[in-house]
């Protein structure tokens, strides 16, 4: 029997523009089993960033319930969402927000360090997690040293080493060309079956969408179609 990890039901989400309003979602019901590798896609403007937002408790629905393992977005205080996202959730983004000052290893260990993970524990953590992104060498290396495919795998390896139950990745090919994107994608569909942690993507790559096992089209923030694979 499926686990459904993400259930949404009648979203709407609005946002104030001068004296009217934007409805970037419109009645959006859609749900997620665990160990899906999934993707929200559409042009510019339709809403798949937003709706990664709600969904990650980064952002709050106008209208309609999200329920995000067993929690309620909408009823979520600050603190509880930072705890959700800290402990569950895992973000990839096309920009990798890595911390110039600190090293490969000191950007990964960050997540366990708000999780107050031991010290010894945490180093064992981190550097499985970057055997992972096949990075255990550049450990020690600066973000301004690394590559554009090898800063988005210190990426990965910052969402996966609290081993979350959920990652969304929002773009995460954008910058980069098509050898390493392919990598990339191979990367985490991988982890996705080692660990069966749930992925789900906002995209409009082509070279993503290949990998998928199931494509929501978004068009005007409404569901076009919901293609399984």
């Amino acid at each position: 029997m499926s686990e459904k990890i993400i259930i949404i039901e009648n979203l709407v989400k609005r946002y104030p523009v001068g004296e009217g309003e934007f409805t970037a979602l419109n009645n959006i019901n859609l749900t997620f089993d665990k160990g899906e590798f999934s993707g929200v896609v559409g042009p510019s403007g339709s809403g798949k960033t937003t709706l990664l937002n709600i969904i990650g408790s980064l952002d709050k629905p106008t209208e309609g319930k999200v329920i995000v393992l067993d929690k309620n977005i909408s009823k979520l205080s600050h603190k509880e969402s930072a705890q959700l996202r800290n402990l569950h959730i895992g973000f990839i983004f096309q920009v990798y927000n890595l911390l110039p000052v600190y090293t490969v290893f000191e950007n990964v260990e960050f997540a366990l360090i708000l999780q107050k993970v031991p010290a010894a524990k945490r180093k064992k953590m981190v550097m499985e997690a970057l055997e992972w992104v096949g990075i255990a060498s550049m450990a020690n290396k600066r973000p301004s040293k690394l590559s554009g495919g090898e800063g988005q795998r210190v990426a990965i390896a910052r969402a996966m080493v609290k081993r979350p139950i959920l990652v969304l990745a929002d773009e995460p090919t954008a910058n980069l060309d098509a050898k390493n994107a392919h990598a990339i994608i191979k990367t985490m569909k991988e982890l996705n079956k080692e660990l069966n942690t749930t992925f789900l993507f906002s995209t409009h790559d082509e070279k993503v969408m290949n990998y998928l096992t199931r494509i929501i089209h978004l068009e005007d923030g409404e569901v076009d179609r919901d293609e399984r694979r």
